[in-house]
């Protein structure tokens, strides 16, 4: 496997971090190893982390290798959507208009807010007793 052919990209999303492999193949995505079918059951997450692959019509032409941890579910998904998109533009260039214009390319800075002393969440407050 040479080097020229492997385009690399990192993705990030709340407490996630996918490393995203993309090499030229029919299609075969694999998450940690396991299909993304087997990784991720729930259709519409499967949807959510491949839409850059459908923006940029390559879905068939590449095999995409993905190493993902930390986190749940949708911010996994999140992670290999912005790492996709990164190794898309290492694979070719001339497909960032359109993926920036959906916003593919923007890192999601949200992150949970701290717990704070004296309170039950972040900002959820014990109940108020007037006696």
């Amino acid at each position: 496997m040479s080097d020229d052919n492997m385009h690399r990209g990192t993705g990030r999303r709340k407490a996630s971090t996918a490393r995203v492999i993309l090499l030229p193949g029919n299609g075969v995505v694999t998450v940690n190893g396991r299909t993304i079918e087997d990784y991720f059951p729930i259709e519409i997450v499967r949807q959510e982390a491949l839409k850059p692959l459908g923006e940029a019509q390559v879905s068939g032409s590449v095999d995409i290798k993905v190493n993902v941890h930390g986190g749940g579910v949708s911010g996994q998904a999140g992670a290999i959507r912005l790492g996709i998109s990164r190794a898309l533009l290492s694979y070719d260039s001339g497909l960032r208009p359109a993926l920036k214009k959906r916003g593919f390319l923007t890192r999601d800075s949200r992150v949970v807010e701290r717990k704070k002393y004296g309170l039950k969440k972040a900002r959820k407050a014990p109940q108020f007793s007037k006696r």
